[in-house]
């Protein structure tokens, strides 16, 4: 959906400039009044925060300096400040600070929480709930893929809730943002989210960074928000859920090449795909295509949208 030109490297690297240059040595507590963290992990911690001067709460992001280059902080504070002007993305401060062990930047306060808090395991979200959140991320990442970039982290967490209807979200955390094309190492251990490219764990190179491995986030999203499960623990045919799947997708496959329609019964199926409405079926199938050229990009999306998702007695949140 979008046409915008690409982001070029000249200008991350002129935003990366005038960040370092601004970036100075504070004392935070000197600025702001922390009223308590929000999250935490290897990276560093998340704080609620008032700006003393403005009155202003935010979010204060602190990476730790054992784990963080000054050169990623850059690049993660850059990137964010770069796409923030879209109303889908978290919108970002013009504050970049240090202390002895961490840097600092600050973005909007997202004060319902992030997508994982609200999704009730086994169960999931109303549909309407979904479709509401689901576009909102959507128009993020086609964005994002829009300006030849790919997020590499798609996942609730990182999704930021303004209220627990969905009503208004924001997709967020760049720090693993890259340009499309990009060549990177591959990351040890998978998660459900892994595009099966990825998962190859005998292979050692690296791999050129592409919007499909995204848009297999994406659709392992949408299934959880709709199920309150993961439809497998990793894209690998040793994973039973994964094999399944991967043998139902080979099935429909031979079946489109054999008639041109790809209809199959029911029952070939597997078990955990029966709750979803043919559209929605035919929607994860262009979404997972276990080839990354074939499959469609995160607009397909649209299309579906005034379309039945659940099958009737088939109730999540609803």
């Amino acid at each position: 959906m979008s046409s915008a030109p690409c982001v070029t490297e000249d200008i991350l690297e002129e935003l990366q400039v005038a960040a370092a240059q601004s970036l100075e040595l504070v004392d935070a507590a000197e600025h702001y009044d922390i009223i308590r963290e929000l999250g935490k992990g290897t990276y560093g911690k998340v704080d609620l925060a008032v700006h003393k001067g403005s009155g202003t709460k935010m979010a204060l992001k602190f990476l730790k300096k054992k784990s963080t280059k000054l050169k990623a902080f850059l690049r993660e504070y850059s990137i964010t400040n770069y796409l923030s002007t879209n109303p889908f993305i978290i919108n970002i401060f013009n504050v970049t600070m240090e202390t002895e062990d961490a840097y600092i930047f600050a973005q909007e306060y997202a004060p319902a929480g992030d997508l994982f808090d609200i999704i009730p395991p086994q169960v999931g979200l109303p549909e309407g709930t979904v479709k509401r959140c689901i576009q909102q991320v959507g128009l993020a990442l086609d964005f994002l893929h829009g300006r030849g970039l790919v997020h590499r982290d798609v996942k609730p967490e990182n999704v930021l809730l303004f209220d627990r209807e969905c009503r208004r979200v924001k997709l967020s955390d760049f720090g693993m943002t890259r340009r499309a094309g990009a060549r990177v190492k591959r990351v040890s251990g998978t998660i459900p989210y892994t595009a099966p490219e990825l998962c190859d764990g005998a292979r050692s190179d690296g791999f050129c960074v592409r919007p499909s491995i995204d848009v297999w986030a994406f659709a392992v999203l949408l299934f959880c928000m709709l199920t309150g499960n993961f439809p497998w623990e990793t894209a690998t045919p040793g994973d039973p859920f994964y094999g399944e799947f991967l043998s139902w997708q080979r099935r429909k496959a031979a079946a489109t090449a054999a008639t041109g329609t790809g209809t199959a019964s029911s029952g070939a199926v597997p078990s955990q795909w029966r709750r979803f409405s043919p559209d929605a079926l035919r929607l994860f199938r262009r979404l997972l295509a276990t080839d990354p050229c074939r499959r469609c990009a995160v607009a397909e999306l649209f299309r579906y949208v005034q379309r039945d998702w659940m099958l009737a007695g088939a109730a999540n949140g609803n």
